[in-house]
């Protein structure tokens, strides 16, 4: 029998101050990590190949030769051996699923608009190249691999590159090599972690660079896209996943402690919490997660989670609650409450998800939303990825005579106001005899 875990219950009125916190800082280790990602980015860009052979012994205990570093059709073929039709199948919904949300999202960004002479045409243009890393190595994410490829494939990019490391037999997990396939991506790599990241910034003699890296990975992985954002366009600091749930006294503990748990078992440093105005409901969730977790599936890993990042907060009104999630702003937010609709509104996260019959797994397989979202409160800034992520605005501006001539007279007072009176001849020309 595992240790039973009891995540821990606030009240909102005796809440500590660092509780929205997901975890202490540890300033050594954060720079700890920061120095062994410089170290590794440096070995990638001097030494290239051999670095990413060397690095993947070290880091995957994989032995992977420069010449077998990008899979090949016959290793994609044999994968496909070893998956199941009903995992083809799954995979192939759920691209087209991620597909037909995609192409609505892109489309609500190209506009036409005129006026008084002067016509606007917003366009959209495809991002040259993209990164895609898919955490692998002892466990598979076929999925990360649709939600980082199909919206970029959606926006028309035209190279996609997948890196994963490799497990011990220096091969890519099949499903991950199945899914890349479906999704229309020809290069696959066997590399792993930050000098992936490195790889995909600067390249090397196989691997070409490209200009936007995207997808999660460890704090590692993180770190590297911080670091090599000064050169090259990533979408969003990701950590560790989290899911939060905002609930009233109607909803349903059983449900509220799987999802919590669903989330657990990412990792030992996944968060899950609860932020309620019921207290019943705050103390049926934690008894349940105790008896739930106990022999849940995964239960090591769900059991430190919970024990570690679990939590649960009692609010004296609704409005107190809101506030609360606000300032928490997650990846995951489900609203199990009598007035969900309203309250979604109202707040702030990377997803909301609303209802008793909208949990997380539904975002990560089934809606056909990107779960490749903001962590770490960065949702108070950033969006989800998207195919808007894979495409860059540009705007497309023509002018009659006519039309310049209406806006003449304002362009000279803010050209004289900066004091740039260059711009105001260049207008003027265009009317003097």
């Amino acid at each position: 029998m595992r240790n039973q875990t009891k995540v821990r219950l606030w009240k909102s009125s005796a809440l500590p101050p660092d509780w929205f916190k997901r975890q202490a800082p540890d300033e050594q280790a954060n720079a700890q990590v920061e120095n062994s990602v410089k170290t590794i980015i440096s070995q990638v860009v001097k030494n290239g190949d051999a670095a990413l052979t060397e690095l993947t012994e070290k880091f995957d205990k994989a032995r992977v030769e420069a010449k077998d570093l990008q899979a090949t059709p016959k290793e994609i073929e044999e994968a496909y051996k070893t998956v199941g039709k009903e995992q083809i199948d799954a995979l192939k919904f759920m691209k087209s699923k991620v597909s037909a949300f995609e192409k609505l999202v892109l489309k609500q960004d190209g506009f036409k608009t005129s006026g008084d002479g002067i016509a606007i045409q917003n366009v959209l243009r495809p991002i040259e190249s993209v990164g895609c890393y898919v955490p692998g190595g002892q466990a598979a994410y076929p999925s990360t691999v649709v939600m980082a490829v199909v919206p970029a494939k959606v926006a028309g990019v035209p190279r996609i590159v997948v890196c994963s490391p490799p497990n011990a037999e220096g091969k890519v997990n099949p499903l991950v090599l199945v899914a890349a396939d479906i999704c229309g991506v020809t290069e696959v790599y066997k590399v792993g972690g930050a000098q992936a990241i490195a790889a995909l910034a600067y390249g090397t003699e196989t691997i070409q660079p490209v200009k936007k890296i995207v997808g999660p990975g460890s704090k590692y992985v993180t770190a590297a896209k911080i670091l090599v954002s000064k050169d090259v366009a990533i979408d969003m600091p990701a950590g560790p996943s989290e899911v939060l749930v905002l609930a009233d006294e109607t909803a349903n503990p059983q449900f509220i402690a799987l999802d919590m748990i669903s989330q657990a078992e990412h990792g030992g440093d996944s968060v899950s919490g609860l932020i309620t105005t019921s207290e019943k409901i705050a103390l049926q969730v934690q008894e349940t997660l105790v008896k739930l977790a106990a022999s849940a599936p995964r239960g090591e890993k769900v059991s430190e989670a919970l024990g570690k990042y679990g939590f649960i907060v009692v609010c004296g009104s609704m409005d107190e609650a809101v506030a609360l999630v606000n300032r928490f702003a997650s990846e995951h937010l489900e609203v199990i409450a009598a007035n969900a609709k309203v309250l979604a509104e109202k707040l702030t996260a990377g997803l909301i998800l609303i209802g008793p019959y909208s949990p997380v797994a539904l975002s990560d397989y089934g809606s056909g939303t990107n779960h490749v979202l903001p962590t770490g409160g960065f949702a108070q800034a950033f969006s989800g990825l998207s195919a808007l992520d894979f495409a860059r605005r540009v705007s497309i501006v023509e002018s009659s005579k006519a039309g310049l001539e209406k806006v003449k007279s304002n362009i000279k007072v803010m050209t004289e106001a900066e004091n740039l009176p260059n711009h105001s001849k260049a207008i003027e020309a265009r009317f003097s005899k």
